[in-house]
């Protein structure tokens, strides 16, 4: 090895060792706690190994309901959040004048504490003793009914929580893809005008394929966020999440080790694995999908 090679390595070493430390480790050590049944925190002992943690969660229903809520977080905010702030960005891209100013604007819910964008969603969507609430106020313009959209029916709560996850991480979406727009070379638009391709053309041969790094990264860490949701549906609903049907897989695993179940690291690190497991093969399909459709 030169002494090139040599220094690369040096410099590589903390952080991978901080990567051996905080990520490696730990799940390995989660792996081995998810087999250990009957595992005592306190006395760091447990009475058998084997597949019951696994066996055990997977017929729970607040697990099966958690992951149920996830999935469709996950299949319902992605897209829509990914495909608004692709039309907002493009949007912002075709104007000149305050530009800034719109995007500081878009960009402001991102900076916003989570915790108090979800007082305010629940003031616009909870009915109390003195109103109904802001949304309800305009259903009921349109000759509807008043609908208790955090305590009340469970489309109604997936709808706002849903919602809610869309306004959050769309800001974070549209500065990624207003840069990536603004990073298209100018002379493949002039190319497409002399030829007189259509603006649908445009979009879809010059537009897509530049942007499409960015979009691929943006679908990705949309999945992986998604699946970790959980302070989103605390904001709304509380901690009691099992009572209100509206937990997650996260929210699972907390309760699991900190929660009013709590005290079951070995059911936790197995609900844990099958969350690593799920997003690792998501991951996945992605990466196999963007080798066809992501042009670098």
């Amino acid at each position: 090895m030169d002494k090139r090679n040599l220094k690369g390595w040096l410099y590589l070493l903390p952080a991978f060792l901080f990567l051996v430390v905080f990520m490696i480790y730990p799940l390995i050590d989660v792996f081995i706690y998810s087999f250990e049944e009957g595992f005592n925190f306190a006395s760091q002992s447990f009475f058998g190994v084997g597949t019951y943690n696994y066996s055990y969660i997977l017929h729970d229903p607040y697990f099966l309901q958690a992951v149920k809520n996830t999935f469709i977080l996950v299949i319902i905010t992605v897209p829509l959040s990914t495909g608004i702030a692709l039309l907002i960005s493009l949007g912002l891209s075709s104007i000149k004048a305050l530009r800034k100013l719109f995007q500081t604007v878009y960009f402001l819910p991102y900076v916003t504490n989570t915790l108090a964008v979800g007082l305010v969603f629940m003031i616009l969507f909870k009915p109390t003793e003195y109103t109904d609430g802001l949304v309800n106020l305009i259903i009921s313009w349109f000759g509807g009914s008043t609908v208790d959209f955090i305590s009340g029916p469970y489309w109604a709560k997936m709808f706002v929580l849903c919602f809610y996850t869309i306004w959050v991480v769309m800001p974070f979406k549209i500065l990624i893809l207003t840069s990536a727009l603004a990073s298209v070379n100018q002379d493949y638009y002039n190319a497409a005008k002399v030829d007189g391709a259509s603006t649908f053309k445009t979009f879809t041969k010059i537009t897509l394929p530049m942007i499409s790094p960015s979009l691929f990264y943006l679908i990705i860490t949309g999945f992986i966020g998604a699946f970790k949701a959980y302070s989103d549906a605390v904001a709304l609903f509380g901690t009691n999440l099992n009572t209100a049907e509206m937990n997650t897989i996260v929210g699972y695993v907390y309760d699991m080790l900190y929660g009013s179940s709590g005290g079951y690291p070995s059911f936790a690190s197995a609900a844990a694995i099958i969350l690593f497991a799920i997003v690792l093969t998501i991951t996945c399909i992605n990466l196999m999908v963007s080798k066809k459709h992501v042009h670098y």
